[in-house]
């Protein structure tokens, strides 16, 4: 599996959660009051700044007492289950990117923001990320919280041993295209033996697939995971387990190569932080540039504010004041969450040297990143439709599988899936 910041703050409120911690579960419905001057959170560790939902208690502290909780497990679940039973609902939550297109086929459940002021201000955010969380007649149920704008993350002192170029920019120009990347791996391979240019072909897919306007299912409710676009993604993820350069990494030995064998990491930008955490002793050797084929988005979440939240207006306020653009830079720098806020990309905060990658200023290559995300629709049933092409492509890798032989199988899986889900 691909490693990532969510990844090791969701196993640390797992952790905490076993260990006896107790969650506040405050709302309306028999479970909670209708006070409201009470208001609650819900929300994952690392999905905010604590820093700044501790100043929130404190700023709207003379009209609300806001009580936080920190969610571990699944989240989503803990969230359906709660919202299906009506009680004990939180006043404000969050919502995963990734879970987004599914909540919002039951956006009745969530109170429209723009009617509380969200469209008076939506111009702060972007456009792309503020449209993935609204409904097909235009309410607006999600508040951007951060996005994950996709780059290369690279080995300059590997890089500089092979011979090629280490200055971002140079970087980016020689890996323009994911044909130009494949390229410079083989000249990485040749001259640095031992070492490879990615950590498995799922994450080349799940860039590739990104980097496009389309997915697997259209606005029409259509599987489309068969067409050219797809099959396109598909044949670049190949490309590189065919030329040698896979590592083939698809369980927990990825720590131990970030530090040793891997060359570069397709990567958003909260996967610095996981790169630092893992490779400490590579401190001032990695860079940062452009990614081959243009930006994605992997990851990202929202606020939303449930039906029964006791006071929308007070609430509103709250949301607005923790996400506003300074608050969201500050973010940045409390947990390496990137703003949705294109505002805070010129803001201190985000915008010194990083020492790890050299004293490089990586906002310069996230911030020209996220803007150029492209628009694309993402249905409710898009993650179990994916998640045949992952299982197969990790079947290449493992056992052998040919490539066509896998790709037939991923297409059969999914449009058995995308049917079950009602997708025609």
């Amino acid at each position: 599996m691909d490693l990532s910041r969510r990844g090791f703050l969701q196993a640390a409120a797992l952790t905490a959660a076993a260990s006896g911690l107790t969650v506040a579960c405050g709302g309306s419905g028999s479970g909670g009051t209708k006070n409201g001057k009470n208001l609650t959170l819900w929300y994952w560790g690392g999905a905010l700044s604590d820093k700044v939902v501790a100043e929130a208690k404190t700023h709207f502290g003379g009209q609300i007492k806001l009580t936080t909780a920190s969610i571990g497990g699944d989240f989503k679940q803990k969230l359906t289950t709660t919202l299906a039973a009506g009680t004990s609902v939180p006043d404000i939550t969050g919502i995963k990117g990734e879970d987004m297109a599914s909540f919002l086929p039951n956006a009745a459940r969530f109170l429209d923001l723009n009617d509380l002021g969200f469209k008076k201000i939506s111009s702060q955010y972007l456009g792309w990320k503020t449209k993935l969380a609204q409904t097909e007649d235009g309410k607006q149920i999600g508040f951007p919280i951060d996005i994950g704008p996709t780059a290369l993350f690279y080995r300059a002192d590997l890089f500089d041993k092979a011979g090629l170029p280490t200055d971002p920019d140079k970087v980016a120009a020689e890996a323009k295209t994911w044909d130009d990347y494949f390229a410079l791996g083989t000249q990485l391979n040749k001259k640095v033996p031992g070492t490879y240019l990615v950590n498995n072909i799922g994450a080349v897919f799940t860039m590739t697939v990104g980097q496009g306007t389309q997915r697997f299912i259209d606005k029409d409710n259509h599987f489309i995971g068969d067409q050219d676009h797809i099959r396109a993604a598909w044949t670049t993820a190949i490309r590189p387990y065919s030329l040698g350069l896979d590592a083939k990494i698809n369980d927990n030995s990825w720590n131990a190569a970030i530090g040793k064998s891997l060359t570069t990491e397709l990567g958003a930008a909260w996967h610095a932080l996981d790169i630092e955490q893992a490779a400490p002793g590579t401190k001032g050797k990695w860079r940062v540039c452009a990614m081959p084929g243009g930006p994605a988005n992997q990851g990202g979440s929202y606020l939303a504010l449930p039906r029964q939240c006791r006071n929308p207006e007070e609430a509103f306020k709250i949301i607005s004041w923790i996400l506003s653009p300074a608050n969201d830079a500050r973010g940045f720098t409390d947990a390496a969450i990137f703003p949705a806020a294109p505002a805070a990309y010129s803001m201190p905060a985000m915008t010194g040297p990083d020492a790890f990658f050299g004293g490089q200023k990586i906002i310069e290559v996230f911030g020209p990143a996220a803007k150029a995300i492209p628009d694309s629709y993402e249905a409710p049933a898009d993650a179990a439709v994916m998640a045949p092409y992952m299982t197969e492509l990790t079947n290449i890798e493992s056992k052998g599988k040919k490539p066509d032989d896998a790709w037939k199988d991923a297409v059969s899986q999914a449009k058995q899936i995308a049917r079950r889900q009602g997708v025609s």
